[in-house]
């Protein structure tokens, strides 16, 4: 009789119920829109998943969590893999250049934990815009692995994968996206070449424009079909100028910029009629510009 005692109380032990907390939310916040940012490349979408995951988490009172942080993850992993693929007609209709949404990062006393990321690592506009071009398996698996460490068998857990097809999964990713692996993501360096390209452009000194600027850089002009935009990538050095130029000769008079922190990588913050008017971002490779960044869709600025 106390051996069968004993085996009720161990096995009532076993599937005691470990409940989502507040502190939970706050500890693993961060973690969670990390993920969902990179995932999506928007910043309102990811937020909502992180919601909705807790939301559904607080609910679940009757079931058993043995790992709340692989937990969380895989909830919002799943659900970002679902919107990935629901998303991809969106993001074939939509007009011209699709660029991430930037994330300016501003560290302040009252600042949103969820705005500050916790790696830099898989974060800047390149890498994000990069990501595109994998399948939704391919860039979760690559995300877990290469920016967040998170060991295969984990991995194989969250994705419902086995670690070998993980595994396959990542390597296919990382070759896909090859080509990003030379990014500069030295910020003072980077910003650096930034401001020697500002002071460049505007003295259009073309003999200084050409050591820091590639012959065949390309501008992804983000408007959404909102704004005024180039529909297509502009290519070369000649035509990227031209239209850098034609900007700045119709801007407004209160027309002013500033180089911030936006996705952990110094970018150029354009301001017109006391708002912000673009973003530009910069893929920087051998002390070069490669890519530049210009999104301009309303609906991915920051209203400040």
């Amino acid at each position: 009789m106390e051996n069968k005692q004993r085996k009720k109380l161990l096995k009532r032990k076993r599937v005691d119920i470990v409940q989502i907390s507040n502190e939970d939310y706050q500890q693993f916040k961060p973690l969670l829109f990390s993920i969902g940012y990179r995932m999506l490349g928007t910043i309102s979408e990811a937020e909502d998943i992180v919601q909705e995951t807790f939301l559904r988490a607080y609910q679940m009172k009757e079931q058993k969590i043995d790992n709340k942080k692989a937990y969380l993850c895989k909830m919002v992993t799943n659900r970002c893999l679902d919107v990935l693929k629901s998303a991809r007609y969106k993001r074939e209709q939509y007009i011209g250049p699709w660029n991430p949404e930037p994330l300016l990062i501003e560290k302040t006393e009252d600042s949103d934990p969820s705005e500050i990321v916790l790696q830099k690592e898989g974060l800047s506009i390149a890498f994000l815009r990069m990501m595109e071009h994998l399948a939704p398996d391919e860039r979760a698996v690559l995300l877990l692995r290469e920016v967040f460490d998170f060991p295969y068998s984990e991995i194989a857990n969250i994705m419902e994968k086995k670690e070998e097809n993980c595994r396959k999964i990542f390597s296919r990713a990382k070759q896909k996206i090859s080509l990003i692996e030379g990014e500069s993501l030295n910020f003072e360096e980077n910003k650096s070449i930034i401001n020697r390209f500002i002071q460049a452009f505007q003295m259009q000194n073309i003999d200084a424009l050409l050591k820091l600027v590639s012959e065949n850089v390309t501008l992804y002009s983000d408007g959404g079909g909102k704004v005024k935009a180039a529909v297509r990538p502009i290519v070369a050095i000649s035509n990227v100028l031209a239209l850098l130029y034609g900007i700045m000769k119709k801007a407004e008079k209160d027309f002013y910029f500033e180089i911030k922190n936006v996705n952990s990588q110094p970018a150029i913050v354009v301001y017109m009629n006391g708002t912000v008017h673009s973003i530009l971002s910069f893929y920087i490779i051998n002390e070069k510009i490669n890519e530049i960044y210009m999104t301009m869709n309303p609906e991915k600025l920051p209203i400040h």
